[in-house]
């Protein structure tokens, strides 16, 4: 995972410095900057003498979390703009405990900042044991604490688990 990221993250400064300082032979826009980017990470994975296999099996899923993710900034965006323009009240609030999966420092970090980066959500406090996250979310569906357990377990935290492990 170190080398991903490490990898990731020479890739993203080194398209930024080709096309903001050097020559390039491409226009300016997302797709180039991305193609530069990915022919960058592939140099370096054909260099990388402590290669792992699991190297590109974790760039489907880092992009999976990276569409669900937006995908789930957008749906929470829309249904707390839509409660606030509507003269009903829709909002349940309610503080769920969820227990964690997530075992190290970095994964239960990502997931809470992940989860209070999404609107009608907010991560509250870790237990001392860090087996259960705190979360207080603004919309419940009738009632049903598990689903809204499940629907983070099985959404943000699976997603975060198969890129950190």
């Amino acid at each position: 995972m170190k080398t991903f990221i490490i990898h990731f993250l020479i890739a993203f400064f080194g398209s930024y410095i080709y096309f903001e300082y050097g020559e390039p032979m491409f226009p300016y826009n997302a797709i180039w900057a991305v193609v530069v980017a990915v022919f960058i990470m592939f140099i370096l994975w054909l260099t990388t003498p402590s290669y792992h296999r699991s190297y590109f099996h974790k760039l489907p899923k880092a992009i999976s979390f990276i569409v669900f993710f937006l995908k789930e900034l957008v749906v929470a965006n829309l249904k707390v703009a839509y409660d606030i323009l509507t003269p009903n009240y829709r909002m349940k609030p309610t503080v769920i405990a969820l227990p964690l999966a997530a075992s190290t420092d970095m994964e239960i970090t990502l997931l809470s900042g992940i989860i209070t980066l999404t609107p009608g959500s907010l991560s509250i406090d870790v237990s001392a044991d860090r087996k259960v996250l705190y979360i207080h979310t603004l919309y419940i569906k009738h009632n049903d604490l598990e689903l809204a357990k499940q629907t983070i377990k099985h959404g943000f935290e699976r997603r975060l688990l198969q890129l950190t492990r």
